[in-house]
């Protein structure tokens, strides 16, 4: 037969606590990792923990979820929920905020378009 007095009951339970607050991860600070090394493997854990988020979001909560990640080299990782579109996804985006993400894109688009027939005219008139 074992017994426990409150008193070692209650440094057993503080033991358990401290344990706890030992095994707890350190705090880090959040800047710019210097080495492209270690850089790209933090860059490459990360970004798999957030598919992995992603995914069990989408999975439990019936969540449609669209990631578009560049890394520093970049190089196109992208999460898109089974069964979406990452266009579907920005359009009910678009409707939901009214927002239109794609007016500023057509925009320069029709800016890029005007200088080059512009400069297409001005070659013409050179080369007659």
């Amino acid at each position: 037969l074992f017994v426990l007095s409150s008193k070692s009951l209650s440094s057993t339970k503080y033991q358990k606590i401290n344990r706890k607050k030992n095994m707890a991860r350190g705090k880090i600070q959040i800047k710019r990792i210097e080495n492209q090394t270690n850089r790209q493997v933090t860059y490459s854990k990360r970004r798999n923990g957030l598919f992995k988020k992603a995914h069990e979001l989408t999975v439990l909560c019936d969540a449609r979820i669209s990631i578009i990640m560049f890394s520093s080299s970049n190089k196109l990782h992208e999460y898109i929920s089974p069964n979406s579109t990452t266009k579907e996804i920005i359009d009910l985006y678009q409707t939901v905020s009214d927002v239109d993400v794609w007016s500023t894109q057509y925009e320069r688009m029709q800016e890029t378009k005007r200088k080059l027939l512009e400069t297409n005219r001005n070659l013409q008139t050179q080369i007659k």
